[in-house]
């Protein structure tokens, strides 16, 4: 809940709180804060447990976190019955790039070997390593550009 709240920040948020509420008030502030949020997650709870039962037993299985777009569309993903995993997987966009900046800057294509076009574990590695020009080569300077 508070994974983006650093120590200064929470030391800040006690000494307002202090300031705001007085030392006098705060306990009660703090049982009445943590009551309600109770209260909130019970009703969350109850209202969860209504709908399962309404949506009845087919939906038995159903997680209402599966309604976030995200946790959807990565659970559709991950799923093997569709085989979009070796699609995904059957993408190569460094050789695919490569192919592209070597058409665009008149360059040969360099042969592909069998180590560089399938990393291990299926994974396609996207870094750019930069290459190390020559000493005297220079970049390519543009008239249109400047």
């Amino acid at each position: 809940m508070f994974n983006d709240i650093g120590p200064l920040e929470l030391v800040t948020l006690i000494v307002l709180a202090v300031l705001v509420f007085g030392p006098d008030k705060l306990p009660k502030v703090i049982q009445d804060v943590t009551r309600t949020i109770r209260k909130i997650r019970d009703f969350s709870e109850s209202a969860k447990q209504d709908i399962r039962q309404e949506l009845g037993p087919e939906f038995k299985d159903f997680e209402f976190e599966d309604l976030n777009p995200k946790t959807f569309i990565r659970k559709q993903l991950d799923n093997d019955d569709l085989g979009l995993k070796e699609i995904r997987n059957g993408f190569d966009l460094k050789k695919d790039m490569a192919e592209v900046a070597d058409a665009v800057h008149g360059r040969d294509p360099e042969p592909a070997t069998p180590a560089a076009s399938a990393p291990s574990g299926g994974r396609v590695d996207m870094t750019k390593k930069p290459e190390k020009p020559a000493a005297d080569d220079r970049p390519p300077f543009d008239m249109d550009a400047t």
